[in-house]
């Protein structure tokens, strides 16, 4: 069922999270969220799916060459880790700041039940 009321969209991951590579060719490694693309669901994981470029010579690269970047993976095929380094599903709390009295949600790891939003 669609979203009827917040139509923005939603990942299990965001960016500066570890997260580990369950699927794919790369399965088993770890590394760092680099950026999200929620529109398209993907994500950029720090070395991991690196594929070579070739550029022609520019400021940046003045030799130009081969570079290996990392490129993008569907954000179904990673899974964040939680504070003892094991995969975790992700679930949504709700909590209330006792100061304000405003609440917000947090992601909570289906795991050990701990808060992984700061």
């Amino acid at each position: 069922m669609p979203r009827s009321s917040n139509q923005q969209k939603k990942l299990h991951v965001r960016k500066g999270d570890m997260v580990r590579v369950i699927a794919g060719n790369d399965n088993g490694k770890e590394g760092k969220v680099l950026r999200v693309f929620l529109e398209k669901e993907r994500v950029i994981v720090e070395g991991v799916n690196l594929r070579v470029r070739h550029t022609r010579p520019n400021q940046t690269y003045p030799q130009g060459g081969r570079i290996q970047q990392e490129r993008a993976i569907h954000a179904s095929n990673v899974m964040p880790l939680d504070a003892n380094g094991n995969p975790t599903r992700i679930g949504r709390k709700r909590i209330e700041d006792p100061e304000t009295g405003r609440s917000r949600w947090v992601r909570v790891a289906k795991t050990t039940g701990e808060e992984l939003d700061r």
